[in-house]
C-alpha cells in the first residue's frame, strides 16, 4: 500500500524525522537553559569571577544551533532512502554546518573573553587605555578565527588556497610598505600599552622633542600632551618609541629639587649652612618626611657654592616651589647678615713702556685742552 509513491514504512520514517525535528525546535531551548542554568550554573554561581557565568550565557545560543544541526543530521538520516542522490552532498553540508557552528562559539568566547578583561583591567589601569585596544585586539581575533573557518572550508573541498595566500602576502607587502609610518606608530603604541613607561596622567617630559607636560591620552596612533600652557602636542608613537622619556610621576610624585646658592668668601660656613637648612624647612610644602641639605659643592668665580635639596609631595608645584624657597632663603640670609655678593670679574691689562708714555703724553694734551694724538694704536 502506498501513498504519494510513498509506502506505509516510508511514511513513517518521514513522520519519525518530522518529530525530532519538531521535538527540538519546541523543547532544545527548554533543555539547553535547564542544562545551562540548573546544572552548569549551579557551578559557576559558586565561584568568584563572573567570567564562567558571562561563557555559559554567550554560549546558550550556540548550543541551541548545534542540537538542531544534530536534529536535522538524525531526521535526514531516517529517511535515508527518500534522499537519492542529494545524500552524496549531505556530508559536505554536514561538515559547514559545524564549521559555521565552531566559528560562532569562538567568536562569542573571544568577544565574553576580551569583555571581561577590559571591564577587570578597567578598574585598575584607567578606562582609556581598555578603550583604545581591547576593541582592536578582538576585531583582530574575530577575523582570524574568519580566516582561519574559510580556510578549512576551501581546504574541504579541495581548493588551492597557496595561490590565494601568496596573493594576499604579496597583498599585505604592499600595504605594508605603503603604510609604514602609521604601522610603526600603531607598532609603537601597542608597546606603550603593554610596558606603559607613562600612562594617563602622568606628567613626561620627551627629551628629543624639549616638550614636557601632562599626558591626556594614548591613542593607538599617537600620544597627546597637555603642556603647562594648556597647548595639545600631538606626538606620534613612533617617535616617543625613539626619544627618551622622563616620567616624573613614576614611582610615585615625590620629587626632590635643587637650586644653587651663592655666598661671599669668608662667611661662616656652617652658620650659612643652619640658615639656608633651617629657611628651607620653614617653606610650606617642603616633605618634613626626608631631609633637607645645603652641601658646600664649588668654589665660584665670587662666591663659595651650596647645592640646596628638598623635597615636595607632588611635581605640580614646583615652580611655586622655586619662589617660595628662594625667597625665605633671601631674607634669611639678610637677616644673618650673610652676604650674597654678585659676580665679579677682575681684568688686569699690561702695557709696555713705550705705549705708557704715549698714554701719559695723551692725557696731558686733554688736560691742557689740546689735540689728543692716539695713532699708533696701543696695545693692550
Amino acid at each position: 500500500m502506498t501513498f504519494l509513491g510513498l509506502s506505509l514504512d516510508q511514511w513513517m520514517d518521514v513522520g519519525i524525522a518530522l518529530l525530532i525535528v519538531v521535538l527540538v525546535l519546541l523543547l532544545g531551548r527548554w533543555l539547553v537553559s535547564f542544562v545551562l542554568n540548573r546544572i552548569v550554573g549551579r557551578i559557576t554561581r559558586r565561584t568568584k569571577t563572573k567570567l564562567d557565568e558571562a561563557i555559559v550565557s554567550a554560549i546558550s545560543k550556540p548550543l541551541f544551533w548545534f542540537l538542531l544541526i544534530t536534529a536535522l543530521r538524525l531526521a535526514l538520516a531516517q529517511i535515508d532512502s527518500l534522499l537519492g542522490d542529494w545524500k552524496a552532498y549531505l556530508p559536505d553540508v554536514y561538515f559547514l554546518l559545524y564549521l559555521l557552528f565552531a566559528a560562532v562559539v569562538l567568536w562569542a568566547l573571544i568577544d565574553v573573553l576580551t569583555r571581561w578583561y577590559s571591564e577587570a583591567m578597567t578598574k585598575k589601569a584607567g578606562a582609556k587605555l581598555e578603550k583604545q585596544w581591547m576593541p582592536f585586539l578582538r576585531r583582530m581575533a574575530i577575523i582570524l578565527v574568519g580566516v582561519i573557518a574559510i580556510s578549512m572550508a576551501l581546504a574541504h573541498f579541495d581548493v588551492d588556497i597557496s595561490g590565494m595566500i601568496a596573493t594576499l602576502g604579496i597583498g599585505s607587502l604592499a600595504i605594508a610598505l605603503a603604510a609604514q609610518a602609521s604601522l610603526a606608530d600603531l607598532i609603537n603604541g601597542f608597546l606603550i600599552m603593554i610596558d606603559q613607561p607613562y600612562r594617563v596622567g602622568d606628567r613626561i617630559e620627551i627629551l628629543d622633542l624639549d616638550t614636557w607636560g601632562d599626558v591626556v591620552d594614548i591613542g593607538l596612533r599617537s600620544t597627546r600632551v597637555r603642556t603647562r600652557d594648556n597647548r595639545m602636542v600631538i606626538v606620534p608613537n613612533s617617535v616617543i618609541g625613539k626619544s627618551l622619556v622622563v616620567n616624573y610621576s613614576y614611582p610615585d610624585t615625590k620629587y626632590r629639587i635643587q637650586i644653587h646658592v651663592g655666598v661671599a668668601y669668608g662667611t661662616d660656613v656652617e652658620l650659612a649652612r643652619s640658615t639656608i637648612i633651617d629657611a628651607v624647612q620653614k617653606v610650606e610644602g617642603v616633605l618634613d618626611t626626608q631631609p633637607v641639605e645645603a652641601l658646600f659643592l664649588e668654589f665660584g668665580d665670587s662666591a663659595m657654592i651650596f647645592r640646596v635639596r628638598w623635597w615636595i609631595e607632588s611635581y605640580v608645584d614646583t615652580r611655586r616651589m622655586f619662589d617660595r624657597v628662594n625667597t625665605h632663603i633671601y631674607h634669611a640670609l639678610d637677616a644673618a647678615g650673610v652676604e650674597l655678593p654678585p659676580p665679579l670679574r677682575e681684568l688686569h691689562h699690561h702695557i709696555d713702556d713705550q705705549n705708557t708714555q704715549r698714554l701719559a703724553r695723551a692725557l696731558r694734551n686733554a688736560q691742557e685742552g689740546g689735540d689728543v694724538d692716539m695713532t699708533p694704536p696701543i696695545t693692550a
